[in-house]
């Protein structure tokens, strides 16, 4: 396993290029919402996923190294994170998303500290 949170897994299955938009989220213990952004840049891979009515229409920013496996049949990205550890995490922020690495430690921070793989 690769240290990297901002990085796909070698086994998630997810291809350079797939757009994963719409794709359905799966927390280990149920769905969350769907893909509504998502990039595969080097070292900066990540998804928004809107959580829909589930937790208030909040979107939330999952690094890729979060990703254990894409579906791309089944059009479902499933997720090493509960839906408690997804609802607790910090809210997506478009304004500091881009170009604030601060934002990324804190939010990658975050996830690494709660990953099981």
């Amino acid at each position: 396993m690769s240290d990297n949170i901002w990085g796909y897994q070698p086994t998630a299955g997810y291809t350079a290029g797939t757009d994963l938009i719409g794709y359905k989220v799966e927390a280990t213990d149920g769905s969350i919402g769907t893909v509504d952004k998502h990039s595969d840049e080097v070292d900066s891979s990540y998804l928004v996923v809107d959580t829909g009515v589930w937790i208030f229409g909040k979107h939330v920013l999952l690094p890729a190294g979060t990703v254990l496996t894409v579906d791309a049949a089944a059009r479902k990205v499933f997720v090493d994170l509960t839906k408690d550890q997804i609802k607790n995490s910090p809210e997506f922020d478009k304004d500091k998303h881009v170009g604030d690495a601060g934002y990324h430690e804190q939010v990658g921070g975050y996830y690494h500290s709660h990953r099981r793989i």
